[in-house]
């Protein structure tokens, strides 16, 4: 059901309220091989650049982006079909985004330094702090791998990137927004 959005009146000679989204879907893929803690990989459009992918998850998405770098994959040639001729698989362009890491001490003012002591290793933008979702106003965070026999007896619990057009399948544990 769509909610009841309201907009100020139109006045003759202003300028109509217009929403512009993006034509581009990028999807968050586990890398093939090991990355630092940092480091998330997206597969991303041909025709989006660098800089549309800083914007986009900078802009839309609130994730504070140190660094991309991309590659152009060229698509399988192996596969043929019923008459043994090769069928090509799409190229599709692949993005390294290297994360900011934010200091603990602007997540948790509190100074809990006991969610710090026994932070996993994997949290890259929360900083091993317990916060939560509307401190850290959509940020990435990395599924948090046990690292102990304690977190493993109380382990984190996922929630699905709902509706986050990052076209995440079946790879949605690996987000915890």
């Amino acid at each position: 059901m769509a909610r009841n959005v309201l907009y100020p009146l139109y006045q003759l000679g202003n300028p109509q309220l217009r929403i512009f989204r993006t034509n581009f879907f990028i999807q968050l893929v586990r890398p093939g091989t090991a990355q630092p803690e940092d480091t998330v990989q997206f597969r991303i459009p041909m025709e989006m650049t660098r800089v549309d992918l800083r914007n986009y998850l900078e802009r839309i998405y609130n994730v504070p982006v140190a660094a991309v770098r991309t590659r152009v994959q060229h698509g399988s040639n192996r596969k043929r079909d019923y008459r043994n001729v090769r069928v090509k698989k799409p190229d599709y362009k692949v993005a390294y985004v290297q994360l900011i890491r934010m200091p603990s001490s602007i997540l948790c003012p509190s100074g809990n330094s006991a969610a710090l002591a026994r932070a996993p290793s994997r949290a890259l933008i929360s900083g091993g702090c317990s916060v939560g979702p509307s401190r850290l106003k959509g940020h990435l965070r990395a599924a948090r791998a046990p690292s102990s026999a304690a977190a493993v007896a109380s382990p984190v619990p996922h929630t699905r990137a709902r509706g986050s057009g990052l076209g995440l399948g079946r790879h949605w544990h690996i987000l915890n927004f």
